[in-house]
């Protein structure tokens, strides 16, 4: 087989696999772990069961690649969100207000999904827990970065984990209600009790600045 068939092929193949993984996503927001089947998945992503079930025979093997499929979006979609926030006196408003955002949006709710399921499944925990701790230190070193926080001062760091440890809890009342005006108000509130906390109105780190003027 040519090179110039064999590329289409792979490509047919990637598109189909990331339209599966894109289609369990979207059931564990709207149905939630235990109704999210093969069946209602390839259905979703307009796959026939033949496809899908040579691609991922299981819901496990399925599910273990959304588990990465959704962490990569976690982490794509949070970098994007902070990539742009203004600088000065509310700085620490706006980097609050964006991680609220990302942890009401439907990647969390997904996750949140996985993670009550792992609880009880071994298997699924040995998949969720590494790459959750994971997201977990790669969100905390972004929210140092956007805050341009000292961890060497004693008690920043605790700051921070407890910033995170807000925006979470907030982002599991939304999957209840809509919570964002309370949100929004206790997220503003934080952020001048942070600012007194951290030593000041916050700016961008050194590496976020460099790229505003760039």
């Amino acid at each position: 087989m040519s090179s110039t068939t064999r590329v289409p092929q792979e490509e047919r193949t990637r598109l189909m696999r990331q339209r599966l993984l894109e289609a369990t996503v979207e059931c564990l927001v709207e149905v939630g772990f235990n109704r999210t089947s093969t069946t209602l998945v390839s259905q979703r992503a307009g796959v026939s069961r033949g496809a899908q079930l040579h691609h991922f025979p299981t819901k496990n093997d399925l599910v273990l690649a959304a588990i990465e499929h959704l962490t990569r979006i976690r982490g794509s979609e949070l970098e994007a969100a902070t990539a742009a926030l203004p600088t000065g006196e509310r700085r620490t408003r706006a980097v609050l207000r964006a991680l609220g955002e990302h942890f009401a949006s439907p990647v969390f709710t997904a996750a949140l999904e996985l993670w009550v399921a792992a609880r009880t499944d071994s298997g699924l925990l040995e998949a969720v827990g590494p790459l959750e701790q994971r997201l977990g230190r790669e969100t905390h070193r972004l929210t140092v970065e956007l805050l341009g926080v000292d961890e060497s001062v004693p008690g920043n760091r605790e700051l921070i984990q407890a910033t995170l440890d807000l925006v979470r809890g907030l982002g599991l009342a939304n999957t209840i209600s809509d919570d964002a005006r309370r949100r929004g108000r206790i997220l503003d509130r934080w952020a001048d009790q942070l600012d007194a906390g951290l030593g000041g109105p916050r700016q961008a780190s050194t590496r976020d600045s460099t790229k505003e003027q760039g």
